[in-house]
């Protein structure tokens, strides 16, 4: 165990992140949650003079929020980073057990994303106790350390139901580039009906599995299309796939029903509505052209995609405090994948996202790079000073 100096350093935080189990369980039955590692980060954020404030409406999968006060009349800054991790199975070696090589620190969630949890914490410590020294900053400093992200977001979306801020980083990792956008989701579930027969009778029975061909092959279509359709600058265009697939009993009977799940990445002027008309539409040319097709269209869970203003405070005060420490402009990016960042804005929060190099999410190898995770502290360090002065 490291000492508890050891922590005031993102490295030596970082260790003592990994170490903690913080397995979703809603991704696997029986993970640890978020419990430990929360009560981890409420007792280093009270020990540094932050009013620590823990929200756990779903018991065992709390989430908390650290304020620092500001003096007032200045512009508050929410920093936003998930607590909870995927799975440990399959990891190379003790997931749990963070080994540093190369200036590389490995372990589960060491770069989805604990080194941008502790980089958010070491940076507003540092932020505050230096303007305690000086006066303190004008305006509040939130560090929202959330459950769930990685499978339903309940945490922000709990955290945002009391707490705001005029802007906000989203801490997950970025390569030390600017994220102003990413891809939203939709997930469909399509049930194309046939009729159950004896597999002598083709005159009574309807194969659901061979109707649900034509739709397959439209749906790839739809792709293609979608392929060749305008494209957001940062994101390309949206795409769509079959996910799961499955229907049938038994080699010697027509299948009355095949269920596909699809999903559908979305960029911004898509959302569930525009993909469920665009679906519908498919569906209905299918049921207008291809004998006895008939189906049933489910939406799922979905999420909005994000883009930010390139123009907004929060964006531009990074930016040049990422100049300043990395010496050049950063890179802009958007990501294909979703992130809580899509709620923040949604609620009326600026925001981007800004975190730490390395590889391996949800991967048997996880590491991040060690020189980034100091430099990002750096950058949110001279972030929050200037915003919230």
């Amino acid at each position: 165990m490291l000492p508890e100096t050891a922590t005031d350093d993102p490295a030596g935080l970082l260790a003592r992140l990994i170490a903690i189990d913080s397995v979703n369980p809603d991704l696997v039955a029986g993970g640890a949650g978020e419990s430990t590692i929360a009560a981890f980060c409420a007792a280093w954020l009270a020990a540094r003079g932050f009013e620590v404030h823990t929200l756990e409406r779903r018991p065992g999968r709390p989430s908390l929020v650290a304020i620092a006060r500001g003096a007032g009349g200045g512009r508050s800054l929410m920093l936003n980073g998930h607590l909870d991790t995927v799975g440990l199975t399959g990891y190379d070696g003790d997931p749990l057990e963070p080994r540093v090589r190369d200036g590389r620190m490995h372990g589960r969630g060491a770069f989805d994303m604990k080194g941008g949890l502790a980089a958010m914490m070491i940076a507003a410590a540092r932020a505050t106790a230096r303007a305690t020294a000086r006066g303190p900053l004008r305006g509040d400093v939130l560090l929202a350390c959330v459950a769930d992200e990685e499978h339903g977001s309940s945490g922000t979306e709990e955290v945002l139901e009391s707490f705001t801020a005029d802007a906000a980083i989203v801490t997950e990792p970025s390569h030390l580039e600017v994220t102003l956008a990413h891809k939203g989701f939709a997930w469909f579930d399509v049930r194309v009906e046939g009729r159950a027969a004896h597999g002598s009778r083709p005159d009574l029975g309807v194969d659901a599995i061979a109707k649900a061909g034509h739709f397959l092959v439209a749906l790839e279509e739809l792709g293609a299309r979608l392929a060749r359709g305008p494209a957001h600058p940062l994101l390309g265009t949206g795409t769509v796939h079959a996910s799961v697939i499955s229907g049938g009993r038994e080699p010697s009977t027509y299948p009355e029903h095949c269920e596909i799940t699809l999903e559908r990445r979305t960029v911004p002027g898509e959302d569930a509505a525009t993909v469920e008309a665009e679906l519908t539409a498919v569906l209905g040319r299918l049921a207008a052209t291809v004998p006895d097709f008939s189906y049933r269209l489910t939406c799922g869970l979905h999420r909005e995609p994000f883009a930010a203003d390139p123009e907004s405070a929060i964006v531009r005060t990074l930016t040049k405090n990422a100049e300043a420490v990395l010496g050049h402009p950063p890179a802009v990016r958007g990501e294909p994948f979703w992130t809580d960042a899509a709620l923040l804005d949604r609620a009326g929060i600026p925001c981007l996202l800004f975190g730490v190099d390395g590889e391996g999410a949800h991967a048997a190898r996880e590491w991040a790079d060690l020189a980034s995770v100091d430099r990002l502290t750096a950058v949110l360090d001279g972030t929050i000073t200037d915003f919230c002065s």
